[in-house]
């Protein structure tokens, strides 16, 4: 389990230069591998803070996070598992199989051709996403994110409840489980691919409750970059990134979730890594309400008088949910303030936030919470869980004005 063992990592976040040199030996196999006419040349360069070299894993800085709705291709974060794979377009597969009556496999181009191309935007985050924060009550195990382990795109493939429709999934059919083509090693030397898995309720959702699932093969209006899956993966909005299993190669309908190790062991909310614990938890499919305040910067100093403070909210993935209020406290959550949302009120979307505030010379607690039309409201404080999962209290920024 590379990115989700049981030893502490909190690497610093390495330099743009020593990033640029990692990304070159990260993406530069693809640049001379027959993928898409899109990825034939170099793929764009990142701009990311480098959270793990081995698997590769990174965020970019709250500021650059924030200055888009759609967050660029080079400020998306980056979280692998395993190595990504080098995947030929031409003799690529996806195949439906299981409690089917009609098992499928489709080439790339069958997908693109055969099923209506939709269109969703939809916010990704990481379920560790904030973990930082929790590990600083107790050490935790996994990647050190900060509050950027989440982007915002317009995805673009066919609707997940389109394939399944094409075979026919049986009576008993209850999961869907999802394969994809990046090898992890695991402790005991085996090698098993990232897996992940959703109710088939999920999968058929419609539109109109909450937005589809895709079975994505454009980010962007770009083919998937190899670092975000190409040549298709799942985008299942309202669920953590996890469900959202990159470099696809098998759909499986079952009448039971996955057993692979990252729905039946990892991805769970657990006090510790005991096995019966573990067994007994359910797989986390929805992330909770949350928000960051990504400027200032934590520790910045400024000057005293209005303050620009800026960041982005996130709705609980409950169907049909979303952003309806941010506010800001500078007294320690005994008053609030409601800021200025930006954009529109959409499920399974972020939105961005600011406002100005006066701050007088001195040293200022910055808090920020969310609410959504479901009724979540961010708390005070997030149980301490084991793998650091779902961190989505208050966020706190302190900063110096003089």
């Amino acid at each position: 389990m590379p990115a989700e063992g049981p030893q502490v990592f909190s690497p610093p976040a390495l330099s743009r230069r020593r990033f640029a040199a990692l990304s070159a030996a990260a993406l530069g196999a693809f640049s001379h591998h027959p993928l898409s006419p899109a990825w034939a040349e170099e793929p764009p360069p990142l701009d990311l803070l480098v959270r793990s070299e081995s698997p590769f894993n990174a965020e970019p800085e709250l500021a650059d996070l924030i200055a888009a709705e759609t967050t660029p291709l080079a400020h998306f974060y980056v979280r692998n598992h395993g190595p990504v794979p080098k995947v030929e377009a031409d003799a690529y597969r996806l195949s439906v199989e299981g409690l089917v009556h009609r098992p499928r496999t489709w080439k790339l181009a069958e997908v693109q051709r055969d099923f209506e191309r939709q269109t969703v935007e939809a916010t990704l985050t990481c379920a560790g996403n904030r973990r930082r924060e929790m590990s600083a009550e107790r050490p935790i195990g996994g990647i050190a994110w900060d509050a950027g382990a989440i982007g915002h795109a317009r995805w673009e493939g066919a609707a997940l409840a389109d394939l399944l429709a094409a075979a026919e999934p049986r009576a008993g059919a209850k999961h869907v489980w999802f394969e994809g083509l990046d090898p992890i090693t695991e402790k005991d030397g085996s090698v098993a691919p990232f897996g992940g898995s959703v109710p088939l309720s999920r999968a058929l959702t419609p539109a109109d409750k909450s937005p589809l699932a895709l079975v994505a093969y454009r980010m962007n209006d770009r083919p998937l970059s190899p670092q975000h899956g190409f040549p298709l993966r799942t985008v299942v909005p309202g669920y953590i990134g996890a469900r959202s299993v990159k470099w696809l190669t098998k759909i499986i309908v079952s009448d039971r979730p996955s057993p692979n190790h990252y729905v039946a062991e990892a991805y769970k909310l657990t006090t510790s890594a005991d096995p019966a614990e573990l067994a007994a938890a359910e797989p986390i499919y929805e992330f909770p309400i949350n928000s960051a305040i990504c400027l200032p910067a934590a520790g910045a100093k400024v000057a005293a008088g209005k303050v620009r403070i800026a960041g982005y909210a996130l709705p609980s993935g409950e169907a049909g949910a979303s952003v309806s209020r941010v506010e800001l406290s500078v007294d320690g959550g005994r008053t609030w303030s409601q800021v200025e949302l930006l954009g529109d009120a959409r499920p399974a979307c972020w939105r961005l936030w600011r406002t100005e505030i006066e701050l007088a010379a001195g040293k200022h607690a910055l808090l920020a919470r969310a609410t959504d039309t479901a009724g979540h409201t961010q708390p005070a404080t997030t149980p301490w869980n084991a793998k650091g999962y779902l961190h989505n209290a208050w966020h706190r920024v302190e900063v110096e004005c003089g």
